[in-house]
């Protein structure tokens, strides 16, 4: 609506009430009736919606399945460019090292894995542990777990509420079941009566041994050797996700490390990895954990917005010949882009950093048609300082099967373009736009790092400040 858009609302089947009380404040606010409907019910509903050609884009808050169904729907039945702006969570890790401060390292992850009953798409999911202080570790978080207190979110003392609904619980205490089976429950607590889970932690080899994101007060723990960093971030890349994660350390250079090697859109260090607040934590993942423009960022609202494509080739022109997937493939290998862009200091409160680094996304494709309307989108494209590699006449299925590419460009003809979603839409992994008129968010990621600079007993950067 801030962009001037016209809204259909449609919050997740189980949560109408809270929904339909944000509308009602909006309208008695004076948002007009004919920009905001309201449209509660289940997933058919949805599915209607992104199956109807009068929808020009779609924000969608959920799994990572979900929003590549919705992605397959849109191709078929929207615009082919019409924008998909998903969040969709992911397997959270957070690393603890030796010389974190057990007591803080505590608090944040008690706070990070089981506040809001571990539904949050934040939340910490995969936690691992330095062997050198693991025991220490574990031994104050299973104390202070014995402390939580399960019951009425009403009320002050409480500490955790319960999940969702009946079939969450069903599937969280299924998963926990067969862990239990397996001997790998290292703390648990009892739950009341009704549709609670109480918070438990599980033993795993590290985070390749989650088959999936378990959207619940469940913490997965793994211990790991101080000479083997990298390879527990590598093992964190490879899963795919990429929304947050914690790192709780007082060396400098392990956090540049960190930063350096891991593809995740908000990073924090020395405090929880929940509760991103709008202008200082812009929030938002990559890869399976969401397309981006972050939300709360500086390219977000263009995303809502639509540019006219050039006249003077939207017209669809026959190419002479035809870009094989091979020549395609060799020029996304050879394109060698600088990944990294400017940074940006953001406001937060005393104590704490925050910085937004822009980094070059993979190329996007010029797909044309014709190699001058090609030339002319690769212009648009470096124009936002981004990357582009020119592939006019390239076969529509040669999407479903490349890689290393961030998306494509077409200004053609409406049935040639479905077809170039539709096979975007079929490929595996993150979900990849077909684009008309390209922003700044098409062109750079946006990584996100927050450091409470307190942490260590005192605020640095004042001690720094005063000293000069």
């Amino acid at each position: 609506m801030a962009a001037g858009n016209a809204v259909v609302a449609k919050p997740a089947d189980q949560t109408p009430l809270i929904a339909a009380l944000a509308i009602e404040h909006l309208l008695a606010a004076g948002v007009p009736a004919t920009a905001l409907q309201f449209l509660p019910g289940d997933g058919t509903i949805g599915a209607a919606l992104t199956a109807d050609a009068r929808v020009a884009g779609v924000a969608f808050t959920g799994s990572t399945a979900t929003a590549l169904t919705i992605r397959r729907s849109m191709a078929q039945h929207l615009s082919p460019t019409a924008p998909l702006i998903a969040e969709t969570g992911g397997l959270n890790a957070m690393l603890v090292d030796s010389t974190a401060l057990p007591e803080q390292a505590v608090r944040d992850i008690l706070s990070s894995a089981f506040q809001s009953a571990g539904q949050r798409c934040s939340a910490l999911r995969c936690l691992y542990v330095q062997e050198d202080v693991a025991d220490t570790i574990t031994e104050m978080l299973f104390g202070a777990m014995d402390e939580l207190a399960l019951g009425d979110p009403w009320l002050m003392a409480t500490d955790i509420g319960p999940v969702i609904d009946a079939g969450a619980k069903r599937g969280i205490a299924e998963y926990i079941a067969a862990a239990r089976a397996e001997g790998r429950v290292l703390k648990d607590l009892a739950a009341p009566a009704g549709t609670f889970i109480a918070p438990t932690v599980l033993s795993v080899g590290g985070i390749a041994d989650m088959p999936r994101e378990i959207f619940g007060p469940v913490l997965h723990i793994a211990r790991f050797k101080a000479d083997e960093i990298d390879a527990v971030l590598a093992s964190i890349s490879a899963t795919g996700y990429g929304l947050t994660f914690g790192l709780h350390s007082r060396i400098d250079r392990l956090v540049q490390r960190v930063v350096e090697k891991l593809p995740v859109g908000n990073i924090y260090v020395n405090r929880n990895q929940i509760g991103a607040v709008v202008g200082s934590q812009p929030f938002g993942g990559e890869g399976l954990s969401g397309t981006g423009p972050k939300a709360g960022g500086p390219h977000y609202l263009a995303r809502f917005t639509s540019a006219p494509v050039p006249g003077a080739v939207a017209v669809a022109v026959a190419d002479a010949t035809q870009t094989t997937v091979e020549m395609a493939s060799r020029a996304l290998a050879e394109s060698k882009p600088k990944p990294i862009g400017q940074s940006l200091d953001l406001p937060g409160p005393t104590g704490e950093s925050n910085r937004l680094t822009l980094t070059r996304r993979a190329p996007l494709l010029c797909l044309g048609p014709g190699a001058e309307t090609a030339r002319q989108q690769a212009k648009a494209v470096e124009a936002l300082g981004g990357h582009a590699v020119e592939v006019p006449g390239l076969p529509p299925k040669a999407l479903a099967t490349l890689s290393g590419f961030a998306g494509a460009l077409w200004w053609g003809d409406e049935a040639q373009g479905r077809a170039h979603a539709a096979a975007l839409a079929t490929r595996p992994g993150p979900i990849l736009p077909l684009i008309a008129a390209p922003d700044l968010g098409h062109a750079w990621l946006e990584r996100h790092l927050c450091i409470d600079t307190t942490a260590s007993g005192g605020n640095a950067q004042l001690l720094a400040s005063a000293g000069a």
